[in-house]
């Protein structure tokens, strides 16, 4: 079989982002449908004209398309990315016979909305590996249970739109990095990204992630990382890695399994993940260091008690105050990643975080502003409550919760009287980011911003 794997997302900013789901699909396929030829395309490094010639080189039976976004999640610009994936599967239907398979987190947050608007011959919603895998091993067999599939997203016999239900996962799935797309990344983002858990148990009003992973934490198998991340170490020159878990300290038994195997590799990895300021011991922290950890993005969202509360959050301001301390100690850089006008918000609360802002240290604070409404989530059964949306169709167009009770206007200036550095969703680039990575200064780069 012929099998083509395709990355469709060209959005790049801060900057490009290696495309984690396709690398694992990629693995997977190879492993368990011996004899086919998988081959890879990504539209942030090729264009619509590329693509035609890419699928006209050969005679593909499958297409699978992965959908990373759906839209930019700034409020500032509600960007769409709709447009751009009905022109991909405009040439994907011009230029080969194959059936095209949809699936990705962007697709998997809506997958009725996005298998309407694009029409292709099957998805599959959630993670992907076994359930495509399946799929396209029942397609070319022809055995005729293809609609029992976890995942699968299909029109049945009156042309009724399906959506098969998710119970069960793949237990620890493995990463090859392709070449091309590893040097690529590596030179235009200074970092690859790979995944230590999937799944999220927390309860967040406004989170896509347990839609997308499941609420179930699975942790990969902590030799397999170590080993990936071996491999693109000596064989890639990969130096600095990014774990796109929804959040790294999750599971502190097993993290301390990884970082130890990371030490004993003696590979010299840099690395940065998502945190929680909680369920975060200092001597977790120094562990994480010794094993390569120099960046931490806090998933904050308010440094106002009242705002965490109403946001479902297991953690309070001290935690928040105790963990900026603690990387300042240790050396971590660390970033806030915060939400301003969302559900609750009023004045005082702003008030509250923008004075408390001042107490974190030296940082960079992120703030995002409004709250995307996202379908199958609490803060969608609050939109719908108050009026400020009648169906969740509507949801696929970016439609944002902005607390009636603050004046948006304000909030940069507000942001700026504290002495801290604040990005903005519509901040311009830092000019000082782009002549580092022109410099190779590798990851993220953000803590040069602090100054």
């Amino acid at each position: 079989m012929n099998i083509a794997l395709v990355s469709a997302n060209n959005y790049q900013v801060p900057y490009p982002v290696y495309p984690l789901g396709v690398s694992y699909l990629h693995t997977y396929l190879s492993q368990h449908l011996p004899g086919s030829e998988i081959r890879l395309f990504d539209f942030n490094l090729g264009s619509f004209d590329e693509f035609a010639a890419f699928l006209q080189a050969q005679p593909f039976d499958f297409v699978g398309i992965s959908l990373r976004n759906i839209d930019d999640t700034n409020i500032f610009e509600k960007n769409n990315f709709i447009a751009h994936y009905k022109k991909v599967m405009e040439v994907a239907r011009a230029h080969t016979q194959a059936l095209i398979i949809l699936g990705g987190p962007g697709f998997s947050v809506f997958p009725e909305q996005v298998f309407e608007a694009l029409n292709p011959d099957y998805a599959v919603q959630g993670e992907g590996e076994e359930s495509l895998c399946r799929l396209i091993d029942g397609l070319a067999s022809g055995s005729g249970r293809i609609h029992e599939i976890e995942g699968l997203v299909y029109r049945n016999g009156n042309d009724t739109l399906t959506v098969n239900p998710r119970t069960t996962n793949i237990a620890s799935p493995v990463l090859h990095v392709d070449d091309t797309l590893a040097a690529y990344y590596w030179e235009k983002s200074g970092m690859l990204n790979i995944q230590t858990k999937r799944g999220c148990p927390y309860n967040c009003i406004y989170c896509s992630y347990p839609v997308i992973d499941g609420r179930k934490v699975r942790t990969l198998e902590a030799e397999t990382v170590v080993r990936n991340i071996e491999e693109l170490y000596h064989r890639k020159g990969i130096r600095y890695l990014f774990f796109t878990d929804s959040i790294f300290n999750i599971h502190k038994e097993y993290n301390h399994e990884l970082a130890h195997r990371l030490i004993e590799s003696k590979v010299k990895v840099r690395w940065g993940a998502y945190f929680s300021p909680h369920n975060l011991a200092l001597s977790d922290l120094e562990l994480y260091q010794q094993s390569g950890l120099t960046h931490i993005e806090f998933g904050t969202d308010s440094f106002s008690d009242q705002q965490l509360e109403n946001y479902n959050k297991n953690f309070r301001f001290q935690d928040v105050l105790q963990q900026s301390a603690r990387c300042g100690k240790l050396g971590i850089f660390y970033a806030h990643f915060l939400i301003l006008g969302g559900y609750g918000e009023t004045e005082q609360s702003l008030d509250e975080t923008f004075e408390r802002s001042k107490e974190v240290g030296t940082t960079v604070i992120f703030p995002y502003v409004g709250m995307r409404i996202y379908p199958r989530t609490k803060l969608c059964e609050i939109a719908l409550q108050e009026g400020l949306i009648h169906d969740t169709n509507d949801l696929i167009s970016p439609v944002y919760y902005v607390s009636p009770q603050i004046d948006l206007h304000t909030l940069k200036a507000r942001a700026g009287a504290t002495g801290q550095k604040w990005v903005f969703p519509d901040d311009e680039p830092s000019p000082l980011m782009e002549r580092f990575r022109e410099k190779k200064r590798r990851g993220p780069l953000w803590e040069y911003l602090r100054f």
